[in-house]
């Protein structure tokens, strides 16, 4: 069994999973970043001071020793408070976007550079034209009097 399970992790695919998996949540947090860091920003400033993380709903009572702010989901949220968070959600939607549209684009780029390659091998394993029959012609009349035989 553990030869089995030696075998089975060793195969390719296995490990480009692996390595996938990992790019993957790399790659997630730097569209979490884009999107927290620089879209929201501007999507808030060219808004008036728009932010989604303000959008919720308590569905529950405040403790009573809480001293946050009534406003704030991430103090309330610490605290407790069970919230209907769609202001985060919204802004989960906007990373997953942004994220399946630049993998759209990778794989789109990937796509035409493998579709370009099986181009250009299409295009050397072509057969070369047939000669024009003067070419051949000539090389037979050439190939007689190398060979020291009278043309007719």
């Amino acid at each position: 069994m553990l030869n089995d399970f030696k075998a089975f992790i060793a195969r390719g695919n296995v490990l480009d999973l692996a390595v996938g998996v990992i790019i993957g949540g790399a790659f997630a947090t730097i569209t979490k970043s884009l999107t927290d860091d620089i879209i929201m920003p501007v999507v808030g400033a060219l808004f008036g001071g728009f932010d989604f993380s303000s959008y919720f709903v308590p569905l529950g009572a405040i403790p009573a020793g809480y001293t946050g702010s009534p406003d704030s989901y991430a103090q309330l949220k610490a605290a407790g408070v069970p919230l209907f968070g769609y202001g985060e959600f919204i802004t989960v939607v906007i990373n997953f976007v942004i994220l399946a549209f630049i993998i759209f684009l990778m794989m789109r780029g990937v796509n035409r550079m493998v579709a370009k390659m099986e181009r250009e091998k299409a295009a050397g394993t072509a057969e070369p034209a047939a000669e024009a029959a003067e070419v051949v012609l000539l090389r037979e009349i050439r190939d007689e009097l190398k060979a020291g035989r009278p043309t007719a």
